[in-house]
């Protein structure tokens, strides 16, 4: 046997470690949204029961239980509903940060040709729900709240995507991912500039000087897991005490997370191949259980290339999907239902906004947006994803929950007006994921059928 041909099966076993390592990510990623969301949704309904079952008070009573502490240097005074919603979901926007970068850099917005048509999609899924909720609000009380429907919850989105399985492409998922990092960020840039009322600017600025000796601190190679998580700790804190929102704390702090590895790709070929030679000569012998140990061997390997980046997003992400994010909805979707509250959402431009604004607005912004790109030339669909896939996309978008739930709180003071803020979030996301399930099982079968 000749050096090429016995180097053949080698190449071979390198490429789909290369290609198993690029689907692996996506394919984790997606699977903990879909389990993520059925968790979510499992949250939801049981805060909605809780707060309407003959326990309701206890269910108020709990998430307004206050807890306090004091260390001199920093004290706090939360209820556990704030505590949720200002503390584990910086975790949350601190992913949502990671994913931002990691999509930046090497995903569907790393190119101009690869962003433009989800990042152009992206903007009109924002700015025509915004302009929809404000054609029903235009002044008033309510006013402030057309931030509200301009959210995309992803675990959602994705959820009702698998349920379709095969009768979709793969790349439309990606399209929706793309989409809805842009979104985030949009989301983020709201809640920074127009939920800020007062700034404690020293406090800002003590917060500011932690995130800039956090970034120096990782260009110096320091690696303390804890030093990193008291800086973050104490910069979440005195993001709260600024009045700027303190989940932003956590975007920042993703902003300076390394994307880079810190084995170079020279030294994991040379280790990778002499795993594999191993790997060879162990089958050839028959030794299967010395080849089991090798394989193991290469995964631990090729972990040690992971960034810092990917590897505290693959870490992370799944608490947030199964914890933090059904945490948050416990403390937040319990919405008392009498015939009082629905006449009084019925009849509140607040909900009628929001239900405009998630239900239609997302779909023509993202469907109409897209076909004005395309018409134009800027950026091009893949072959398989077709304009009534979009508008599926552009409805399932509208699936506004967490985030919009999120806002929603920041946005009101009114405990009257969140509700009915929530009323309306809850009829346009059971809307939109039932339209958009049903546009994209149809158009899956009509392709099938124009298939054979």
């Amino acid at each position: 046997m000749s050096d090429s041909q016995g180097d053949a099966p080698e190449q071979s076993r390198s490429a789909i470690y290369r290609v198993r390592g690029l689907r692996a990510p996506v394919q984790s990623f997606i699977h903990t949204e879909e389990v993520g969301a059925l968790i979510l949704l499992a949250a939801a309904a049981a805060a909605i029961i809780w707060a309407n079952s003959p326990w309701s008070d206890s269910y108020f009573d709990f998430w307004h239980t206050k807890i306090s502490f004091d260390l001199h240097i920093f004290a706090l005074s939360e209820d556990l509903q704030h505590l949720v919603n200002d503390g584990l979901m910086a975790i949350f926007f601190f992913v949502v940060g990671l994913e931002i970068k990691r999509e930046l850099l090497h995903g569907e917005l790393s190119s101009v040709r690869k962003a433009s048509l989800p990042v152009l999609a992206a903007v009109g899924g924002m700015v025509v729900p915004a302009l929809a909720y404000l054609a029903f609000n235009s002044s008033g009380e309510g006013a402030v709240g057309w931030g509200i429907p301009m959210a995309t919850d992803i675990a959602f989105a994705i959820g009702v995507l698998a349920l379709l399985g095969r009768r979709i492409p793969v790349e439309l998922r990606v399209f929706l991912l793309g989409l809805a990092v842009v979104d985030d960020l949009g989301a983020i840039a709201v809640i920074a500039v127009f939920y800020t009322d007062t700034i404690d600017w020293s406090s800002l600025g003590i917060s500011l000087a932690i995130l800039a000796a956090a970034a120096l601190s990782v260009r110096l190679g320091i690696r303390s897991m804890v030093y990193y998580i008291a800086a973050g700790v104490s910069m979440w804190y005195f993001f709260l005490e600024s009045g700027v929102h303190a989940t932003l704390a956590g975007v920042l702090l993703a902003a300076i997370v390394p994307a880079g590895s810190a084995r170079g790709r020279d030294e994991y070929a040379t280790a990778l191949d002499d795993l594999l030679h191993d790997y060879r000569l162990a089958m050839s012998n028959g030794d299967e259980e010395h080849a089991e140990i090798v394989l193991e061997e290469i995964e631990q390997v090729s972990r040690k290339t992971e960034a810092p980046l990917e590897s505290l997003e693959h870490m992370i992400h799944p608490w947030v999907s199964l914890a933090i994010l059904p945490l948050f909805a416990l403390a937040n979707a319990g919405v008392v239902v009498t015939s009082e509250t629905l006449s009084d959402a019925a009849g509140s431009s607040i909900t009628i906004g929001i239900v405009a604004g998630l239900l239609a607005g997302k779909a023509i912004g993202i469907f109409g947006i897209t076909w004005l790109a395309l018409r134009f030339g800027i950026g091009q669909l893949p072959a398989s994803v077709t304009l009534m896939h979009v508008l599926g996309v552009g409805f399932l978008a509208g699936i506004g929950f967490t985030v919009a739930i999120f806002i929603s709180g920041i946005a009101f003071d009114d405990p009257a007006l969140v509700d009915q803020a929530k009323m309306g979030i809850f009829v346009a996301s059971i809307a939109a994921a039932i339209i958009g399930y049903a546009l994209l099982r149809f158009t899956g079968k009509r392709d099938a059928q124009t298939a054979s």
